[in-house]
């Protein structure tokens, strides 16, 4: 009796999973690698994309995590996921602008071990408006994420595993660097 029991359970089980992992038409993938409620948006399921961009907006590094992890916790993962383009060359940057968001100092640490420069304003000090020495410099990763909500695969998520989500931002940096490179 106990058996059939266990049975039983084990086949109601089953078909909890098999309901569960069912979408309906039009449905986006409501659980997957990285996501997570997102903050901004009624805590429907989310993606972020991190983002390291050159001078002129060119994605150099990325990382993908849910949408309920702060910026910050991510911020020395993207640094360190940017990859060597050339043998002889410095492959990490040599400064690093970033806003009030991420004044924090076990991230300055991190940037001092990594010997770069961390221009982070501090939290209470007046903001810079406009431009800085005739260059703009925060306006350029939002310019970059722009151009990544251009292609519809990332700016509406399909996909269920992570891997194939960071395949197609890695494409579209390709595709940014080479358009960029071309004009």
């Amino acid at each position: 009796m106990e058996g059939d029991a266990q049975v039983l359970r084990q086949e109601e089980t089953d078909r909890l999973d098999l309901k569960l992992a069912r979408r309906h038409h039009r449905e986006g993938a409501k659980r997957g690698d990285h996501t997570g409620p997102s903050p901004t948006d009624r805590a429907k399921s989310g993606r972020k994309r991190h983002l390291v961009t050159d001078a002129r907006g060119v994605p150099i590094g990325l990382t993908v995590s849910a949408a309920n992890v702060p910026d910050l916790r991510m911020a020395l993962r993207t640094i360190d996921s940017i990859k060597a383009v050339a043998p002889r060359r410095r492959y990490r940057p040599q400064k690093c602008c970033m806003d009030k968001g991420y004044d924090d100092r076990a991230l300055r640490i991190g940037f001092d071990l990594r010997n770069i420069e961390a221009h982070i304003r501090r939290r209470g000090e007046p903001a810079l408006v406009g431009r800085y020495k005739g260059k703009a410099r925060r306006w350029v990763v939002e310019r970059t994420n722009g151009w990544h909500n251009r292609f519809r695969a990332l700016l509406v998520s399909w996909e269920r595993k992570a891997d194939h989500y960071v395949g197609l931002c890695h494409l579209a940096n390709a595709l940014i660097a080479y358009r960029t490179a071309v004009s």
